[in-house]
């Protein structure tokens, strides 16, 4: 077995010189880059290895010597331990500063692509946001207690909360009363997570269970829900397998975009963006931004359950989506059936794949929207030179494949970048959610 070598115990002095994509302090000792936690540029400290790799080591603060005036107290008392967040010892202002920054030097350095002009961030609140989350459960019979949260950082185990202060006060203030709610069950040590989904009016708590629960299981459950007021299902399998508590209808929360009119139905595992207010204005810039009409035909890649495609539809001539997942496609239907909208279509194709044969990929379209995932949509790119868009609106959630697309748009595709800014999704963390808009 190959021995760990050992780390050094004595604190080293170091100046940070710049932040790493994550949010981490770089600095470089006897040549070798270091990534500190909560270590802010400028700062002298004093910090103890964590990790050492043959080409990179970590770290983390012991003692500031000088403090960056961007740093704050964070707010909660499980930062550091818990890795849910990594950003609550940087001011909210400076928090956005650092996240431009990165993306403008993503651009530069991925996409070679200079950013002209840098949208105004898309700011909401900065506590409380989170309505959507994996929450672990584990039972630790050493402790007597039931933890109910996320990983501690840098490490597989879950962290001992009880409070967060990022997730939706109905759940994040409640998280010891729902942990010892759980230590009362005869299945406690057989329920690994559960699952939030927080629509505009009811909270879900999906509880992922090995094994069912008894009745009186069930009668516990009932009772936290309703002095809680939440609906809790259970979900014995997949997340195709969540059912109510009682086995009634399904349970199916729903957000609306206010300024668009539209609502939506959702199943409670389903992607749904975290952030519902960062989400209407994100919406309604994305919209602005396509200056739509209706003769437009507008194709949104990456739909999802229909997020922009909607809204698209209620100023465009007709939209198309096209989303991987054949579940969101026909939820996506659903919600437009709901909302009477009937120029609007729905495709199921994995657009990692060529698509150039599929019917609704030799239509052309006059403007584009795509969200895609973290690995962003470089395969998809090339068909734009047959749909010949005249406007691109680039929603992401990670910034250095959008620079890498942005670079393909630009450099190979003809389009001009207008401008591109970021998007305040995720208060407190280093996770950088960006918009950008190209014309041809």
């Amino acid at each position: 077995m190959a021995h760990k070598k050992k780390l050094p115990l004595e604190p080293v002095t170091v100046t940070i010189e710049s932040l790493s994509h994550d949010g981490r302090g770089v600095s470089h000792v006897n040549g070798k880059v270091v990534f500190i936690d909560e270590a802010l540029p400028g700062e002298t400290l004093d910090f103890v290895y964590t990790d050492s790799r043959r080409d990179y080591a970590e770290g983390k603060v012991v003692e500031l010597h000088d403090r960056n005036p961007h740093r704050v107290e964070p707010a909660c008392r499980h930062f550091g331990s818990c890795g849910g967040c990594s950003f609550q010892h940087v001011d909210d202002a400076e928090q956005i500063h650092f996240k431009e920054e990165l993306l403008r030097d993503q651009f530069r350095r991925i996409g070679k692509v200079e950013i002209p002009q840098i949208w105004e961030a898309l700011t909401g609140p900065h506590w409380g946001y989170r309505r959507k989350a994996r929450m672990g459960v584990k039972w630790v019979a050493k402790k007597g207690r039931v933890l109910v949260g996320f990983r501690e950082r840098r490490n597989p185990f879950l962290a001992e909360i009880d409070s967060c202060k990022v997730m939706h006060p109905l759940v994040g203030e409640n998280l010891l009363a729902l942990g010892e709610m759980i230590a009362g069950l005869t299945i406690k040590d057989k329920i690994p997570q559960i699952e939030v989904a927080i629509g505009d009016n009811e909270c879900v708590l999906a509880v992922r269970v090995l094994e069912p629960p008894t009745d009186a299981d069930k009668q516990r459950l009932r009772e936290y829900a309703a002095k809680l007021g939440v609906t809790i299902c259970l979900q014995p399998k997949g997340p195709d397998s969540i059912v109510p508590l009682d086995g009634a209808a399904e349970v199916m929360p729903s957000y609306s975009l206010v300024e668009q009119g539209v609502k939506f139905n959702f199943r409670p595992a389903m992607f749904t963006q975290v952030n519902y207010e960062i989400n209407q204005k994100m919406v309604t810039r994305a919209l602005a931004a396509l200056e739509l009409n209706r003769d437009d035909r507008v194709l949104d890649l990456f739909c999802g359950l229909g997020n922009f495609t909607l809204p698209l539809a209620t100023l465009a001539g007709h939209v198309v989506g096209v989303e991987g997942d054949l579940p969101l496609v026909n939820h996506a239907r659903e919600n437009a059936r709901l909302n009477n909208l009937q120029n609007v279509e729905f495709h199921a194709a994995d657009l990692s794949k060529d698509v150039k044969d599929q019917p609704w990929s030799k239509q052309k379209f006059t403007k584009v929207l795509l969200d895609p995932s973290r690995a962003g949509a470089s395969e998809v790119l090339h068909n734009f030179k047959h749909w010949q868009p005249e406007r691109i609106v680039y929603v992401s959630c990670n910034p250095s494949t959008l620079a890498r697309d942005a670079g393909i748009l630009v450099n190979e595709l003809g389009y001009k970048l207008v401008k591109a800014g970021v998007m305040d999704m995720f208060p407190q963390t280093a996770h950088v959610e960006s918009i950008a808009l190209f014309v041809k």
